[in-house]
């Protein structure tokens, strides 16, 4: 069988919740958790979104969404969230079932994170083991480096964090064209932060 190759390209970032934001008085018990990769991320502080803020998974997501063409964060994923499907991972099988329609698979992902905070090193077995049961893909075939970016930035400075995400897809050649239906395609263009 001869294949056919595309890579897709995602980012995503959100910025730390303040006290403030969780009416608290300490930061000691926010209302939710700091998700990355489909992982809790223990005593950390969350991220400030709608969903769970995953910004691995709403990276990937996007990623997907560059080679399908129709884009998941924005519409999509708005209407899921006003139906109380706030899990990143729910986005992300959304995506994913638009490329199986066109006969996609995944044979490559790669991550690339630039925060402070948390330490993201430790936590690398446990998010590719995690991103791999989600996408069905082996975890060997899953990159995740970080950097600080030397305090350069806002997410090096440690308010927030920034992912970028390239995946590697591939199809038969032969496969039948797939045009994105109109009315998604048209609506979820809405600008993704009203959601992610």
């Amino acid at each position: 069988m001869q294949y056919e190759y595309v890579n897709g390209i995602g980012q995503d970032s959100h910025r730390f919740m303040q006290p403030c934001e969780a009416q608290l008085r300490t930061a000691d018990k926010w209302p939710k958790k700091l998700k990355l990769g489909g992982v809790v991320f223990e005593g950390e502080t969350p991220l400030v979104a709608n969903s769970d803020g995953d910004a691995v998974l709403h990276a990937l997501t996007n990623a997907i969404s560059g080679v399908t063409g129709v884009n998941v964060l924005g519409y999509i994923a708005d209407q899921m969230c006003k139906q109380g499907i706030t899990d990143s991972a729910a986005y992300l099988a959304k995506s994913l079932d638009f490329a199986k329609q066109q006969g996609w698979e995944l044979t490559h992902i790669s991550f690339s994170l630039e925060c402070k905070r948390p330490k993201i090193t430790p936590m690398v077995g446990p998010m590719k083991e995690r991103i791999g049961q989600l996408t069905g893909l082996n975890p060997m075939r899953i990159g995740i480096t970080a950097t600080s970016g030397e305090n350069l930035t806002r997410f090096g400075e440690g308010e927030g964090i920034m992912v970028i995400c390239s995946v590697t897809m591939r199809r038969d050649e032969n496969a039948a064209p797939f045009e994105a239906p109109g009315a998604l395609e048209t609506s979820a263009t809405t600008e993704i932060d009203a959601l992610d």
